[in-house]
């Protein structure tokens, strides 16, 4: 019943001088989301990015339903709807919602909620978007007894015909879906994301591709202290978050070592922010390394010791790197809300320990001064090479 799909942007829409670039990246990322699921042709035009069947034939139920999860994922959609693209015309209008109106009412209940809402960007067309809408609402009376179903103008109505008059072709459709909205993927350099297996930082690497920005990720264990478990879990997280984007890559970091030396020779109560800089002094090597231009973390103010004012501020000192953090100021569950919405916490949910617990103190310091950080990391002998030796002996996946 349809031969293309309508993708519809908002923020990309402000972007003045730079839209078409915002637009190009916008198709080419919707092009490797149906690769392999549909043929497709995905076009511009004016506001509007459609997509249709090199042969220009009808696509398929299942096809409509293959590309649907897959749009939902097009970060820079607002929305979308399947739709019939017709002449601007109204009689071929006409004659093509009669044609539509059984499939789409079969199945529902015996009364139906219903409404017309046309839009008219065609000056030139000879009815204006009002009476186009009490046009149609006639041209689907005709299909039914009037008990079928009821005007409803309101936007609870059950089912909506949506109608566009354009200058090169008219869209009719009835159903709309959401995407994820933001910037698509590319539009912003590449980051380096801190992957762990908890709930905040997929949410964190997923907001930043939603401001289209591309990421790599690094993710730290403690093998053999923390089990093989421990980096599969981040793995098939990292696999999962790579569907939103074209894949990046993920740096296995095993940050034992470095745990011994702060275990043997500084304060118990201050190792977590210890971890924590030499953590994001790997990160930024790696970053370095492979072009992405900030790092990304799933910190939340407040939410542990590593994460008040003074110790985010102290760990954010050791290196000059942009560091940016998508979820500081959440609501623990609003953030489980969008893990839940992406398909993160059911893979985050599975318990396995990470090395963060490792030699963990039983009671970490919440606010460790600058000042305390950096003479107790020169108490640790050849710091440097044993950063040089973690960042050597990575794995990349």
């Amino acid at each position: 019943m349809y031969n293309c799909i309508i993708c519809r942007y908002h923020e990309i829409a402000t972007k003045g001088n730079n839209r078409n670039m915002f637009e190009r990246c916008l198709v080419d990322n919707i092009r490797r989301l149906l690769k392999g699921i549909v043929d497709c042709k995905v076009l511009r035009v004016r506001g509007r990015i459609w997509i249709e069947h090199p042969e220009k034939r009808n696509y398929t139920q299942e096809e409509v339903e293959n590309m649907i999860p897959a749009l939902e994922k097009a970060f820079g959609i607002e929305t979308f709807s399947p739709a019939m693209r017709v002449d601007s015309d109204m009689e071929a209008i006409r004659k093509t919602v009669i044609s539509m109106v059984p499939r789409v009412f079969e199945g529902r209940p015996d009364t139906v909620t219903f409404r017309v809402r046309a839009r008219r960007s065609n000056k030139s067309f000879p009815l204006q978007s009002k009476e186009i809408e009490i046009d149609l609402v006639s041209a689907v009376a005709s299909c039914f007894d009037h008990r079928r179903f009821k005007l409803n103008l309101n936007d609870d109505a059950e089912l909506t015909l949506g109608c566009e008059v354009r200058d090169e072709f008219s869209l009719l459709y009835f159903d709309t879906y959401e995407g994820p909205g933001g910037l698509p993927v590319g539009s912003n350099p590449r980051v380096m994301t801190l992957l762990s297996g908890g709930i905040d930082s997929p949410v964190a690497a997923y907001l930043i591709m939603k401001r289209g920005s591309p990421t790599d990720y690094v993710s730290f264990h403690s093998f053999p202290y923390t089990p093989e478990e421990t980096t599969e879990k981040v793995k098939t997280i990292a696999a999962h978050l790579n569907t939103f984007q074209q894949a990046g890559k993920l740096h296995l970091v095993n940050l034992l070592e470095f745990q011994k030396a702060v275990r043997d020779n500084c304060s118990e109560r201050l190792r977590t922010v210890l971890y924590r800089r030499a953590m994001l002094r790997i990160a930024e090597r790696i970053a370095s390394e492979t072009g992405c231009r900030a790092l990304v973390t799933g910190d939340a103010l407040g939410q542990v010791a590593s994460q008040t004012l003074v110790n985010m501020d102290t760990i954010n000192r050791a290196i000059d790197m942009l560091v940016l953090r998508p979820v500081v100021g959440e609501d623990k569950l609003d953030t489980i809300a969008t893990a839940r919405k992406i398909g993160t916490m059911e893979l985050s949910e599975n318990q396995v320990p990470d090395s963060c617990t490792v030699f963990a103190p039983s009671s970490p310091s919440t606010s460790v001064p600058l000042v305390i950080a950096e003479k107790e990391e020169l108490l640790i002998p050849g710091y440097a090479e044993i950063i040089d030796r973690i960042v050597a002996s990575r794995e990349i996946i």
